[in-house]
Formats: structure tokens, sequence, C-alpha cells
């Protein structure tokens, strides 16, 4: 395990995301490839989850697309990953919120935090 740790933290580029967790809102901006061109994208949403540690990270975010709801994965590493801006912290209680998928309206509000910018 320790040369595994020892790989993933020689070669394996970090880019230097803010930290963020659970309740969270956030914009992902990622590069989307088709055909020869390339253009950048954006998914904004709640945080549900983080899931891993060092390169395997990942984190999983939910949005409202009309009545749908739509998550997506995000591996913390993807080269695609262009950048993540916090748009709002959330007071949540549990570190994945899976009950957050059955709520509609004004019950799938989430309270915000109190936090300092540094």
């Amino acid at each position: 395990m320790d040369l595994l740790k020892y790989v993933q933290d020689q070669y394996i580029t970090k880019k230097d995301f803010p930290e963020f967790s659970a309740g969270d809102t956030i914009t992902v901006y990622y590069e989307i490839k088709e055909g020869q061109k390339t253009r950048t994208q954006f998914f904004k949403g709640t945080v549900i989850q983080l899931r891993g540690t060092g390169a395997t990270k990942t984190f999983t975010i939910r949005k409202m697309s009309g009545d749908v709801g739509v998550e997506r994965v995000f591996p913390i590493n993807m080269p695609a990953l262009q950048k993540i801006e916090v748009d709002r912290r959330g007071k949540v209680r549990r570190s994945r919120i899976y009950y957050f998928r059955d709520l509609r309206g004004k019950k799938a509000r989430i309270k915000d935090a109190a936090y300092k910018k540094k």
C-alpha cells in the first residue's frame, strides 16, 4: 500500500480545487470533445456524497432538470475537469445525503452553513 500511495503522489498531477462537502451547492466546469472541437460545459447542483481517497476520490452531484433528477459522478482527478466553484455551503448532518433524492419542492432545501472565507 505504501508503494501505491508513493506512485500516486509522485506521478498523478493534482489540481487545486476548493474544499467542499455533502450539502454544498457547487458548479463544475468540464471539457467536452465533439469530433475535433472542444467546449466547456458546466453542471451545477448539490453534492450528495464524496467517496474514496487520494487519486480515486469521486463526488456525486444532483440537480433537478424540470421534474427529473439528474445525478453525475465526477472523479476528482479527471483530466477534463477545469474548475470547481463553491456557490453555497450547506449544513447537513450526514456525509452521504441519499435521502435528498426523495425530497421535492420546499422540502428539498438545505440550510446555509455559517463559514468564514480564508
